[in-house]
């Protein structure tokens, strides 16, 4: 009898909702920690990064005008399909970063717990940075949150999943869309949660990721005029082109979360600080009375 041969995959991009080929035609071989091919993923161009760009933009008046628990429904079916396939991102990750199969099934169980968390905060953040102003005068005065607008992420690369999660879920919490950029060496985790986001309840758009090096699309998302807000977490190994990309955010006035110095403990408590970082704060007065 004949050994079967398993059957090779060409992955490839996640933008509005949809699967295209890179624009360029062009992939890349991904290897396991051994160096053993798993698999070819797409390598996206700036042309992809401004079609990701235009399909966030165009989800994002749908996903932050949706009520706040309904978001969080929306966010803990993708938990639900990610638990449904957690035998394969335990070997995605047990692969990718040369974990043992105990230690992946705990990233993976932390990855889909961490998304469940932050999907909880979805209907109570409002309380928590919104408030109630006293003011002298016959007013109500009142801050509340609102979505900062389309967030460029650049994920972790070495934490190829719960790297991932913890910088992703807290952006589609607060009601922002995003580009995503992965893990240039170990990209089969965002891949595979892009099928769980196509085949779960999000909305085309709303979140969109991109596979190749993150240098040949971080730039353009740098820069662009219609990104609002842009997350450094990926660049936490080269420094020098960190500081580019806070050049280029500077020169329109984006939201920065600054590259870490060195990469963070991605299983420890995350706070709030990243669902706040991507909010904007509204003051509303109204007369008293009317």
């Amino acid at each position: 009898m004949t050994e079967r041969l398993a059957v090779k995959k060409t992955y490839k991009l996640y933008i509005g909702g949809k699967f295209p080929r890179s624009e360029s035609g062009r992939s890349y071989p991904v290897a396991d920690a051994q160096g053993e091919f798993l698999a070819n993923a797409a390598w996206a161009s700036r042309k992809d990064a401004r079609d990701a760009v235009a399909a966030a933009r165009k989800a994002f008046p749908g996903w932050s005008g949706a009520t706040a628990y309904n978001r969080g429904q929306v966010l803990y079916r993708v938990a639900e399909v990610m638990e449904g396939r957690r035998a394969q991102f335990v070997d995605e990750v047990a692969a990718g970063e040369g974990l043992s199969r105990s230690k992946a099934e705990r990233a993976v169980d932390e990855s889909i717990d961490r998304w469940v968390w932050y999907a909880g905060w979805s209907d109570k953040i409002a309380q928590v940075v919104g408030s109630s102003n006293p003011v002298a005068g016959p007013y109500f005065d009142f801050s509340v949150p609102e979505p900062t607008g389309v967030v460029a992420v650049l994920a972790p690369q070495s934490s190829s999943l719960l790297g991932l999660v913890s910088v992703v879920a807290p952006v589609l919490v607060g009601g922002n869309t995003a580009v995503v950029t992965s893990s240039y060496e170990r990209p089969l985790p965002a891949i595979t949660l892009s099928e769980v986001l196509a085949t779960s309840d999000v909305p085309g758009g709303v979140v969109n990721i991109l596979t190749g090096r993150v240098g040949d699309t971080a730039p353009s998302l740098a820069a662009h005029m219609d990104v609002n807000a842009i997350d450094l977490a990926g660049a936490a190994h080269d420094h020098g082109n960190a500081t580019q990309l806070e050049l280029a955010a500077a020169e329109n006035l984006k939201r920065v979360i600054r590259a870490p110095e060195a990469e963070p403990d991605w299983a420890a408590q995350p706070g709030l600080n990243r669902i706040t970082s991507f909010l904007e704060t509204k003051t509303v007065w109204h007369p008293v009375g009317t």
